[in-house]
This record gives structure tokens, sequence and C-alpha cells, in this order.
């Protein structure tokens, strides 16, 4: 303890104040306290303890890291309170006590405390806890040196009539001003294959794979960290997810080279008491400025590409794509929302012209889904059937389709009772097969709008026909509905299922009929006229009628012509259009060439 005058000058030290606090261990008395016990270091101790003394406040308890005459430091609890009227030696004037306890013993726990919530006890690594605390400092906006400056020489202030004053504190600054670079980058990493061998070698072998792991890619971090401000902080975020935080990172050419040397350290197998593991590890790289990203965003971005790190092949690195995450971001958006869409009616129907190479007239329609998107405007089906397929919704969409294109075909019949009738060509996907009763909706639909069987086909990929085993094919076949094997010619092309299955109509794949260019110096190729051929020949032995895909020129259209191709669609003919559009071709009997 110690008494302390008005002008914050100790003047009546006690024995065990002095033996820590005394000028070159002799009397204290005459020091200026604050310099004593570093009151001055910031700001805000330094106005409270201003207060005190000036009688603006009750008192003040800090605590400073102090250091003792035997050399070591030590934590020391500072409390300063007003001495009452009379307490104080007359000299004094308005003095107030300070006294100085020993926390040391305390804070060391405390410490010892927090190691251990913050550092994972398999692999002695800092754990998730004290990763996104480090990381959310990193990413704080005005980082400064938290020491500040220190005090002036306490000698110059010991005449002084008031309290001794610091040199003002920096105002903050970012880190850039620092001298640093004001970006970030992230190395995020996974085992591939650790569940095995955690269920193959159990959990002893797995952590001791885990800690061998640590050590690897600690060495690589400090050796990234050679010659360098910082080292990588390297720690395990759960499970066999580890990360590697690279602050003041200088670009992505220094992530990837983090990254390759981490791969290279997993080429050698692990010796782990008899076993000789082999592991490969996935590693999302990202990098990026510091004012850009937030800790949330950089580890969605970093989950992301570990994700496509394994989706690519695993044992790999993967830099973020902004332009690949954004298609992922759409990808999912349009997922969320594709179900509700079925139900709010935001899809519409095209139809693309299927038209008789022998006659020029139009014989059918193939009908093609839209999405009218309310934030990405009209999809095509590309961009949406995929998601349909995996979420399922393409039952219930496909379902509308079906229904809509028949009310559509059956409207043509009405209006152009003159015309012969058009049939319409439906896709029907893998799902709506075997996750719905297709024949009995097909049924259904054909008895609620009146069209004829016969002016219905469906249109189904070959993995369809052939997964099919033909039941349902069968069925809608003995209603009277058309079968046609869509993109004919790049799936199973198991032509044997050509005579087994209830199929009237093969789609070639647009891409044999592309070699069939002849105009613009184009040259055809021989061996696409040649199968093409075939298969017009094979299905017309089997009773069969080929429709080519993708006609663009009259080279093509003529060459299929005299091949025997039965009809053909493309932009020779028409891109897909509305229903009015049909209308006008029904009108006038044939249908234009675009």
């Amino acid at each position: 303890m110690a008494v302390v005058d008005g002008r914050g000058i100790v003047v009546h030290p006690n024995a065990a104040f002095t033996r820590i606090f005394g000028t070159d261990r002799g009397d204290p008395t005459g020091q200026v306290a604050a310099d004593l016990l570093n009151l001055a270091s910031d700001n805000r101790t330094w106005h409270a303890y201003r207060a005190v003394l000036g009688g603006r406040e009750g008192g003040l308890r800090c605590t400073r890291r102090l250091k003792h005459p035997e050399g070591h430091s030590l934590w020391g609890q500072v409390t300063v309170v007003p001495l009452p009227p009379g307490g104080a030696p007359r000299e004094t004037g308005g003095a107030v006590l300070l006294s100085v306890l020993d926390i040391s013993a305390h804070r060391e726990h405390q410490a010892r405390l927090r190691h251990l919530q913050m550092h994972d006890p398999v692999t002695r690594l800092p754990n998730r806890t004290l990763f996104f605390e480090r990381l959310t400092a990193a990413l704080e906006p005005g980082r400064h040196d938290p020491g500040g400056a220190g005090p002036q020489d306490a000698r110059t202030a010991r005449p002084s009539p008031a309290p001794h004053r610091p040199h003002p504190a920096r105002s903050p600054h970012s880190a850039h001003e620092d001298g640093g670079t004001g970006r970030i980058g992230l190395c995020f990493l996974d085992l591939d294959g650790f569940k095995a061998v955690n269920d193959t070698l159990g959990h002893r072998i797995g952590d001791r794979l885990l800690t061998a792991v640590a050590e690897r890619l600690t060495r690589c971090a400090d050796q990234a960290g050679r010659g360098r401000v910082g080292i990588p902080l390297v720690a395990r975020l759960g499970g066999d997810e580890f990360a590697l935080l690279v602050e003041d990172s200088t670009g992505t050419e220094q992530l990837a080279d983090l990254a390759e040397s981490l791969l290279h350290a997993f080429q050698e197998p692990f010796d782990l008491g008899g076993h000789r593991l082999t592991v490969s590890a996935s590693i999302g790289v990202v990098e990026r400025r510091v004012a850009d990203t937030t800790a949330t965003g950089l580890m969605q971005a970093a989950d992301t590409t570990l994700y496509w790190a394994k989706a690519d092949g695993k044992g790999r690195w993967t830099l973020f794509d902004p332009e690949r995450n954004a298609h992922r971001m759409t990808r999912q958006a349009l997922s969320s929302t594709l179900r509700a869409a079925v139900e709010r009616g935001e899809f519409l129907l095209e139809y693309q012209p299927l038209v008789g190479l022998g006659d020029g007239g139009l014989h059918g329609v193939e009908a093609l889904v839209r999405w009218r998107h309310p934030q990405f405007g009209v999809l095509t089906p590309n961009r949406f059937i995929g998601l349909a397929e995996e979420d399922g919704s393409i039952v219930q969409l496909g379902r509308w389709v079906l229904r809509t294109a028949c009310r559509q075909a059956r409207r043509w019949q009405l209006d152009h009772p003159d015309v012969p009738p058009v049939y319409v060509s439906v896709n029907v996907a893998v799902r709506q097969v075997w996750d719905s009763d297709l024949v009995a909706d097909v049924a259904e639909i054909l008895a609620e709008t009146g069209l004829a069987p016969r002016l219905l086909q469906l249109e189904l990929t070959e993995s369809a026909v052939m997964g099919s085993a033909g039941r349902p094919l069968q069925a809608l076949s003995d209603m009277g509905v058309r079968i046609a094997i869509d993109d004919f010619g790049t799936g199973y092309s198991n032509l044997a299922y050509l005579s087994r299955l209830p199929v009237s109509v093969l789609k070639l794949d647009g891409s044999f009929v592309h070699g069939f260019r002849y105009e613009e110096g184009a040259h055809p190729n021989p061996a696409d006229e040649v199968i093409v051929e075939a298969l017009v020949q094979l299905a017309h032995r089997l009773g069969l009628t080929v429709t080519a895909e993708c006609v663009e020129t009259s080279g093509q259209a003529d060459r299929l012509r005299r091949i025997g191709c039965d009809t053909a669609q493309g932009w020779l003919y028409s891109r897909p259009v509305a229903p009015e559009r049909v209308s006008d071709m029904l009108t006038a009997g044939v249908c234009p060439r675009a």
C-alpha cells in the first residue's frame, strides 16, 4: 500500500510497496504512482485515475502486469480510493490510498482453464472457439496496436503540481496502415476417408492419425511463416476438419503454395502403432480483402470450395471461384422455390414443330416447358429440370406439362376442324415413370381433355426406357399412346430392346445431324451419315419412324430426306413458339422455314 497525494506523488509507502516499487530497491517516496503502476497505458484508466485524484470519482480498480524485483512478472489488482477526512497526514492534502493485491496465481489458473477451453484435447491445436475468436479479431475494422504509448519520464514530472500525463494514445487505424496487406486467406482441409479408419481400426488409431496430421500441418505452417511477419494459425475445427488461417496474406499465390505444401505433406504414409496408413486430404482455398468479407462469409466460401475439391476427385485443393459460387447459389435458390412455383403457375409451354420431310407439313409439335422466374427471368429446361428430378417435384411439374399440352392439342383440333390434327410430344423423366402412376395420369388427362391417345406422344430417354422394363410403356402403348426414345444413340443403345419394347419412334440425337452440314464450306462427317442411314433402315425394318433433331440447314434436311428420315425439327423450320404461332401454321397448312 501507499498514500498518494493529490498530485499523484507517492508520499507514504509501506514496506511491501517499497520492496517491489522502490527505485533501485530504495524508497519510492517522491515517485509518480502512475508511472510505477503503468496506470497511464490506456486513456480510460488514466482518466478514471485522475478523476479519483480530483475527487470526482469514488474509486478505481484495475489489473496491471508488473515487474517483480527478482525479474519475473506478476499480476496486480490495483485499487485507488480517497482517504477519509482526517485519515491522511496533514501535508498530503486530497490524498488517496493505493493498494496492490498480487493475483498472479489466480491469473495463471484462469490462463490454464482458458487454454483447456480453447484447445483440442486430442491434437493440442487451437479449437473451433479459439479459431473463430482469432478470425473475428483479424476481420475487425480499425485494428490497432493495443500497447499504446507509455508515460513520460517520471523524473520530469516530479515537481509538477498536476498528475503526470502520458502521450496521447494512437488513434485506431487499419491493418494496412500498420504495414499489413489488408487481406486474409484460409485453407480449409478435410481428410478423405477418415470415417473408414475409425470404423475399421477404431477411434484410438483414428485419434493418433489426427495427432500425426496436426503435427504435419503445424510443420507446414511453420515453414510457410519463415521470413514473414506471422505464422498461419493451425486449428482443428472438429472431426477431421482442420483450418489454416493466414492473416495479412499477399495473394492467392501464397495460399496456393501453402495448399500445395499441405498436399505434399500427405504423400508420405503415416506409421501408427504398426499400422501404415496412406491418407489424402481435400482443401478449399479462399483469399480476399478483409474489407470485403465477414467471418461467416469466409467460412461459407471455404466450406463450398472444400465441397468442390471433394466433388472434383478428392486429394486436391480448389480455389474459390465467385462465378461458380454464383451458379451454385442460383441453383440453390431455384431448387428451394421450385415446388411453390408450380403451385403459383409460373410455368408456360412453348411448342417446336415436327415437320414431315416428305411433304413439309406440320405433323406434330414438341411441348417445351419454360419457367417465368420472378427474379431470373424466363428459364429454359436445362436450368431446372435436373433440380426437379433431384427433389421429386418433376412428378408434379410433369403432370402439369402433360395436362397443359394435351389441353392445347385438343384446342388446336377444335379450332381447325378442316386440318389433319397434329400430335403433341411430351418429355417424361425417369422419376415420373417410377414415382407416379404414369399410366393412370395419362388416362385421366386424356379423358379430361378429350384428346385421342394417338395424338399424344411421350418422349423418354434411353435410360428411362431400359429401366422401366416395359410394363408402364406397354400399358400406354395398348392405350394408343405413341412412345418415342429421345436422344437415341447417346445412351445405352441396346438395340435388342427396340424389338421388345413398344417403341414407335426414334429421335436421333442432334450430334449426328450436325455432321450433315454442307453450307458455308463445312464438310460432312461420313461416319455420321453412315450411322444415321443405318439407324433409319433398322428402324424402318422394325416398323418404327425416325425423327431428326437439331436440323438447321437445307442441306441437312435434303440429305435426311434422301436417307429416308420421316420427320425433323430444328431452327430450319422454327424455334419453340407460343401456341398462337402454331395456330397460324395450321391455318397456312404448312410449316414455313425460318
